[in-house]
């Protein structure tokens, strides 16, 4: 149990805590008692947990966007990977309002410029990423991470001469990995950060691929077992895009791993599980210095990921689909200063969703319009203004756009604009193996999700709308 002494009257604090790449099911919470996930295992005890938490868009950018500021990717501009998010958009610092807060940005932003202080974060520890090329005209391109200052400093050097490559970085020992670095400096930043209230963000890339790190064996294959649903390939009909996605990860592999094989997927599951715990160990150094501080108790906890990870479901790597591994992600929020008791909400939410529960938990008005609704009323037990979600996918290079909505008993109707479209029911499916978008005996079902589609279209001002969606 985290512990404080704090004053309850004081102003409540923010740790934000994010993953990339991390699929709901990866600890006990969400029915995985096999990952050794301790320390998030206890968050999600003392936490209202989430078990339906799906993302705006399954990858990185557009996704991490709608989480930092409340807007779908089509209203942020955020339609795509390495997009920057634009100076005018305010963030979530901007969005509450300094209040006398001391802010500070830790780990992978993928917003644009990803070095430089920005967007109401005074305080910025780094790691670039491979993202130097996407600079802003007038950054300097030479501006390297804290990551890469912090390892010069321990007697590294880039073995190209110019930076650490995240698959050099996986490579390294424990204690110089990017989890172990991150916290150190949140714990640096909170033991140090005195009577003032602070909004601390913390984003780890791990599990993200690269798929490799220091604990690739501490689970055994029973521990760490390839998904139910692989291969997966069986499904009519199928997106074309999933299909060529399969095609490409089975015929060249992945990360030097033969994924013709059972045993490729295998090696693959055991090093994610590796990372999921790397992150659970770092997470532990924070939340060890939230309590030594003696603010836990004032402290608002927010625990997610920005999309989740496919890992050998349907035969695939990484997100880009909208099967559930990919859409679903964790979420956990401790709001102990607000009297909040632990539980769990079962009924679907989204990320668009967070920005406006984490500004009425901390008791202010957002500054600039957002999209999504406030989950606190469901974590006090009552009601949410809209029971369906929503995800999109918007394409880059002319692909095949997609927009989806799931219904409150599970019922998702993906529509894509150049593809095949899905309809999946998790009552009777949870592995999501039958696409019933042509059963005759369903076309009601599919009309009354199309026109949920239309109407928070409509509503939500989607360029889309009309341009063979829905």
């Amino acid at each position: 149990m985290l512990r404080a002494q704090r004053r309850a009257a004081d102003q409540p604090n923010l740790l934000f805590l994010w993953t990339d790449e991390q699929r709901a099911d990866t600890f006990a919470a969400y029915g995985n008692e096999r990952f050794r996930m301790p320390v998030l295992n206890r968050l999600a005890r003392e936490s209202v947990v989430f078990e339906r938490n799906y993302v705006t868009q399954p990858v990185c950018t557009p996704s991490r966007c709608s989480i930092m500021t409340g807007l779908w990717p089509h209203q942020s501009g955020c339609l795509n990977n390495n997009i920057a998010l634009r100076k005018e958009t305010p963030a979530l610092p901007e969005l509450m309002g300094r209040h006398g807060y001391r802010t500070a940005y830790m780990g992978k932003w993928h917003l644009g410029d990803e070095v430089f202080a920005q967007h109401g974060f005074e305080e910025w520890v780094s790691m670039e990423d491979g993202y130097a090329r996407w600079y802003s005209e007038g950054r300097d391109a030479n501006a390297v991470s804290s990551y890469h200052k912090w390892l010069m400093g321990l007697g590294y050097a880039p073995p190209n001469g110019k930076r650490f490559s995240r698959d050099w970085a996986v490579r390294r020992p424990v204690e110089h990995c990017k989890p172990a670095f991150l916290a150190a400096e949140a714990s640096r930043f909170i033991l140090g950060s005195g009577s003032q209230p602070w909004l601390l963000s913390v984003n780890f890339l791990e599990p993200h691929m690269p798929f490799f790190g220091p604990y690739n064996d501490l689970h055994s294959e029973a521990e760490a077992p390839v998904p139910a649903n692989y291969p997966g390939d069986t499904m009519q009909p199928e997106p074309e895009d999933y299909r060529r996605k399969r095609k490409g990860y089975y015929e060249k592999g992945f990360e030097g791993l033969d994924l013709k094989t059972r045993a490729g997927w295998q090696r693959l599951n055991r090093n994610y599980a590796g990372l999921c715990t790397q992150v659970d160990q770092a997470l532990g150094r924070i939340l060890w210095a939230l309590e030594a501080s003696g603010q836990a108790e004032n402290t608002l906890i927010v625990y997610t990921s920005d999309h989740g990870e496919m890992m050998g479901a349907h035969g695939l790597v990484g997100k880009t689909v909208m099967y559930e591994e990919a859409l679903r992600v964790p979420l956990l929020i401790r709001a102990p200063y607000r009297k909040q008791r632990p539980g769990r909400v079962e009924r679907n939410t989204s990320s668009i969703d967070i920005v406006p529960t984490v500004l009425e938990l901390m008791g202010r008005k957002p500054a600039a319009p957002v999209s999504g609704d406030s989950l606190a009323p469901l974590m006090a037990g009552g009601a949410h203004p809209e029971p369906f979600v929503f995800s999109q996918w918007n394409a880059a290079g002319g692909g095949p756009n997609a927009r989806t909505v799931i219904s409150p008993e599970g019922l998702k109707l993906v529509v894509h604009d150049k593809d095949h479209s899905m309809l999946l029911d998790r009552r009777k499916d949870p592995l999501e193996t039958a696409n019933l978008i042509g059963d005759s005996a369903r076309q009601a079902e599919v009309a009354r999700l199309k026109r949920e589609l239309e109407r928070w279209m409509r509503q939500e001002k989607d360029p889309l709308l009309g341009k063979n969606l829905p």
